[in-house]
């Protein structure tokens, strides 16, 4: 799947659900939606931004695959982290709503990117 095919169905994956809360919500407590939101958005960013990472990383050697994955996921880790801190202390979100759909469309992201990358063919080893 390409970068640009799995940013769509992840914004959709993302808008969907959203649209579906506040609907299902009718209005009310718009910090709650927000929260969730911000968590949503989180994740989908994440989850595309790891993507590419490994799309980039696949045809290149196995150092330059490791550092792209792991340095990318302790420096998404540390954005993530921030973004998180700064929603509750500064932006005042709601923390349950924004850890909860931050942590639940992390796993669906992950879960999801691990079987598109378990099928493609695997790169030689350089």
């Amino acid at each position: 799947m390409t970068l640009t095919r799995y940013s769509i169905w992840v914004t959709v994956a993302v808008a969907a659900p959203l649209a579906i809360l506040v609907g299902a919500r009718g209005g009310a407590d718009p910090v709650f939606v927000r929260s969730a939101a911000v968590g949503a958005g989180l994740a989908g960013f994440n989850a595309i931004v790891a993507y590419g990472l490994v799309l980039w990383s696949q045809s290149r050697s196995t150092r330059a695959f490791m550092a792209a994955v792991l340095g990318g996921m302790l420096g998404r880790m540390a954005l993530l982290l921030a973004a998180v801190a700064a929603g509750i202390g500064i932006f005042e979100l709601q923390r349950l709503p924004l850890v909860m759909t931050l942590l639940a469309y992390f796993i669906l992201f992950l879960v999801v990117e691990m079987r598109i990358l378990s099928r493609r063919p695997v790169a030689e080893a350089r």
